[in-house]
């Protein structure tokens, strides 16, 4: 499984916003390697979190992570059929951890939305 966690500029702590993260950690559970890859979206003036979303799809992720997410991301996520959970806590290792023990859970509330660049 692919796990995705948008983290902050410290490349540990995950980012509270999704769209605009600077950065995602990709932890493959099969091989249990992970890479942290730059975000794409993150500098776009509109639709981050649509374009965010659908490079997640692109790179295979089975689920997400994450403090928060607008509804137009997480529409793609639920077309693609990627689950979302609610992180607890900052650190982007006890998240994973969290989830592999089935700690952390389902992510079923959704913003409208950042429109614009902040």
């Amino acid at each position: 499984m692919k796990i995705l966690i948008p983290v902050d500029d410290s490349r540990e702590n995950v980012c509270v916003s999704f769209g605009r993260a600077p950065y995602f950690l990709i932890h493959n559970t099969e091989t249990d390697t992970s890479e942290l890859i730059g975000n794409p979206a993150a500098e776009a003036q509109g639709g981050a979190g649509i374009k965010a979303a659908q490079f997640v799809v692109d790179k295979g992720a089975d689920a997400l992570v994450t403090v928060r997410c607008g509804q137009n991301a997480a529409d793609v996520f639920k077309a693609a059929d990627i689950a979302i959970y609610r992180a607890d806590g900052p650190s982007a290792a006890e998240n994973l951890k969290a989830l592999s023990e089935g700690k952390l859970s389902e992510l079923t509330s959704f913003h409208a939305g950042f429109h614009g660049k902040a």
